[in-house]
């Protein structure tokens, strides 16, 4: 469960320390006040997308941290031991982001990339926005509730892992087949090719090389007789050759210096020149003692260049694209060479893909029809208690063609509901009322995150568009969920919020120029007042904080009789 979150220089937050209790905690505040942007911290340091434009304006970077309990969680566990990342059944997560873009995540003190923060985070948190009824329209999504919630996941990759690889060898078989009739043809102006290029023997740098050696030994002439002058000029020319002035001038000053020391400086720096001169003349030496005028070298580097321009103009391409034309070639020609043997076993090989595909898609239609039945049950029963008693939810299971197989298994999966007995029903996309289809969301969500192994369940205003009774209904399921799981609920209906287990409030403060997001956890009897505001509005009167009060002992008094006949409450969460 998430213990600790620390949020600085974020947004509107200039530094927030918020500890977390077991069971439900609800977030609420006036529209403005922050509740989002606690979520878009927590999101952040779960891996989400780095913006620089949350980084609290006049400051470098933003940081956030959040401290996990994660003892018991096995998969959690072994994901940190993988990694050498454990810390004693606690888990840290860190993530910054500065004003110019940069982000830095970690993981209990060791930087880990932002994709191990986005694997890590998903096996601790499991977020239900506000928008989630428009993502259940979606078919794929409506697939992937039905396989989450039966714990199908293993399943599903394995189905589509049998169906690429079944695919993969269809593809091979078709491409091998086609090229079966030019293949005789296409071998021979390989093997030419080939041969071609092999009898070339162009290394990976050698054209390089060969340019650079052009290059010189084109110009060895000029550059022999500039060296051999520049030589002469330092040292091997008469009494006015460079080194032997400087030591004449040298010498000259060097009597001076006796008289008057303000020579030494001018002394040291021709002394200087002189050896600096005589290391030139040196080094000149040495590189015409080295230079080749070989001519038959001449030759031989302006024939290999020429044949190399010859078989690059042939294939269209540059001279350096040479040896990697000559690699494709080579695989070209090995595949062509063994495509008659891979023809014969390549069709028997496709037959026991093939069973193995419908194996497993198989076994995972099996297990959707099951999950279909009881989803479509749980959801029902709770639609009744969200207001639409009589309402009917189906999970439709459409089997596809033998020959049209999917990577996802062998059937569509679509949702169907009617919110009024009698009525047919329909495909959820075909939901006309808001309300409704915000309800029969909200009802899907909490029977699939029941059965879930995500330790936080954080529901982002997911009972928008319900009041009253409903509410309640949405608090009580929310306060029940909370006795299993950990439960973050950001609400504006006060039925919801007498429901929490913690209530932390978020307010907005400003000062001259600076606004800043602040949040307390609050007491009873500011409960009180704050359930009183969201009834009433900004004017609180007593008989609006008499029926906070109400409301508060009805389902403090609810929550302990929920507990007392709950079963298998997860050790630690209040009632």
């Amino acid at each position: 469960m998430l213990k600790h979150l620390a949020i600085r220089n974020f947004a509107l937050v200039e530094h927030l320390e918020l500890e977390f209790v077991p069971g439900m905690t609800v977030l609420t505040g006036e529209t403005g006040a922050g509740k989002s942007i606690l979520l878009d911290a927590l999101g952040l340091v779960l891996g989400d997308r780095a913006d620089s434009g949350t980084v609290r304006a006049g400051c470098d970077r933003a940081e956030i941290s959040a401290t996990f309990e994660v003892s018991g969680l096995t998969a959690v566990g072994q994901w940190l031991e993988e990694r050498e990342l454990n810390l004693d059944g606690e888990c840290i997560l860190r993530r910054t982001v500065s004003a110019d873009g940069g982000s830095r995540g970690y993981i209990n003190g060791q930087p880990a990339p932002v994709q191990s923060l986005r694997e890590l985070g998903e096996q601790l948190v499991d977020i239900h926005g506000q928008h989630a009824h428009q993502s259940l329209l979606k078919r794929d999504l409506q697939r992937q509730l039905l396989d989450a919630y039966a714990g199908h996941q293993p399943l599903v990759d394995q189905v589509s892992a049998a169906y690429r690889r079944w695919h993969e060898l269809q593809q091979e078989l078709e491409r091998l087949s086609r090229a079966a009739g030019e293949r005789d043809s296409r071998l021979e102006l390989l093997r030419y090719q080939v041969g071609e290029l092999e009898a070339l023997g162009l290394s990976a740098d050698e054209l390089h090389t060969l340019e650079e050696e052009h290059g010189r030994l084109a110009n060895a002439s000029r550059l022999q007789e500039g060296a051999q002058r520049a030589l002469d000029l330092l040292y091997e020319g008469d009494e006015l050759a460079i080194v032997s002035l400087l030591g004449r001038t040298l010498n000259e000053l060097r009597d001076l210096q006796t008289i008057d020391a303000a020579l030494a400086g001018a002394c040291e720096l021709l002394e200087g020149a002189s050896i600096q001169a005589r290391e030139a003349a040196g080094e000149l030496r040495h590189y015409l003692d080295r230079a080749d005028l070989d001519p038959e070298r001449v030759n031989w580097v302006e024939q290999r260049l020429a044949a190399v321009q010859e078989l690059a103009r042939k294939h269209r391409c540059g001279g350096d694209g040479l040896p990697a034309l000559l690699e494709q070639l080579q695989h070209e020609l090995a595949e062509l060479e063994q495509a008659g043997q891979r023809l014969d076993g390549l069709e028997a090989e496709i037959r026991r893909c093939r069973d193995d595909y419908l194996k497993l898609a198989a076994q995972l239609s099996a297990g959707r029809g099951k999950a279909a039945k009881t989803l479509g049950e749980q959801v029902s029963a709770n639609m009744a208690q969200l207001g639409m008693k009589g309402g009917r939810f189906e999970v439709a299971l459409e089997a596809l063609d033998n020959d049209e197989p999917a990577p996802h298994g062998m059937e569509r999966v679509e949702l169907l509901v009617t919110a009024n007995p009698g009525q047919p029903l329909k495909p959820l996309s075909k939901v006309a009322s808001g309300g409704e289809l915000s309800r029969i969301s909200l009802a899907i969500q909490v029977i699939s995150a029941g059965r879930g192994s995500i330790p936080t369940l954080i529901f982002d205003e997911v009972d928008v568009g319900v009041g009253g009774g409903v509410a309640e209904m949405v608090g009580r399921q929310l306060h029940t969920l909370g006795g299993e799981r950990q439960v973050l609920c950001v609400t504006h209906q006060p039925q919801v919020a007498a429901q929490g287990h913690q209530h932390l409030q978020v307010s907005k403060q400003s000062k001259g120029e600076n606004t800043r997001s602040a949040v307390k956890t609050l007491s009873t009897e500011e409960r009180v007042e704050e359930i009183a505001r969201m009834l009433g509005g900004m004017t609180i009167t007593e008989q609006t904080l008499s029926h906070a009060r109400e409301m508060l002992s009805l389902s403090q008094a609810q929550g302990q009789e929920r507990g007392a006949r709950g079963k298998g409450r997860k050790k630690g969460a209040p009632a």
